[in-house]
């Protein structure tokens, strides 16, 4: 009787685990994520530049009423201007991130998870081309924040910020559903 050749991976073919049929090919969840991330870190800079342009720093413009306030300042913190005089950290914080995101991303196999680390990967870049591009120098600029919603947060946020925070909303739907950044699905845990 003969036998079938190897797979690619040395396994003969009936012990090689199979292949989720549903979860789309890396290469297609690596364009998303990359392409997400390119426009999110673009969108923030350019609309960040009309900001820049168009808004007197610190007045306060109202575009729908109270519910929607431009006022552009210039954050040298992170969220909520915490940590104002530590700006350079954040820098090195964002590196670290973009690193580690490049380095992660070629295990998602999930559009979801591709979204959430496109987003991430995008805002995270568009915060961190300030600190390396904007006054007052090189690892130390000053974020460029212009959204105020009064009704819903108290804080000035960009579009790059935005982004993160949605991703984190994702990272934590994603958890609480049980999908894996393969696109698997955890079963749920019974009680005992």
């Amino acid at each position: 009787m003969p036998t079938e050749p190897n797979g690619p991976d040395g396994a003969s073919p009936d012990t090689a685990a199979p292949r989720s049929a549903s979860a789309p090919a890396r290469p297609v969840v690596l364009i998303l994520l990359v392409a997400i991330a390119v426009i999110v870190a673009v969108t923030d800079q350019l609309v960040k530049a009309w900001a820049v342009a168009s808004l007197p720093e610190g007045v306060p413009q109202q575009v729908v009423g109270n519910l929607l306030i431009f006022r552009r300042v210039s954050n040298p913190g992170a969220a909520f201007s915490f940590a104002t005089s530590a700006t350079w950290i954040f820098s090195l914080i964002a590196v670290a991130v973009v690193v580690f995101l490049i380095w992660f991303a070629r295990r998602i196999r999930s559009v979801a998870w591709g979204v959430l680390f496109g987003l991430l990967l995008g805002g995270t870049l568009g915060n961190l081309t300030d600190r390396l591009t904007r006054p007052p120098g090189f690892g130390v600029g000053h974020v460029v924040d212009f959204i105020l919603v009064p009704w819903l947060l108290p804080a000035i946020f960009n579009i790059a910020d935005s982004a993160i925070v949605t991703s984190m909303c994702l990272f934590v739907l994603l958890t609480l559903l049980g999908r894996g950044i393969d696109g698997s699905r955890r079963p749920a845990r019974v009680k005992a």
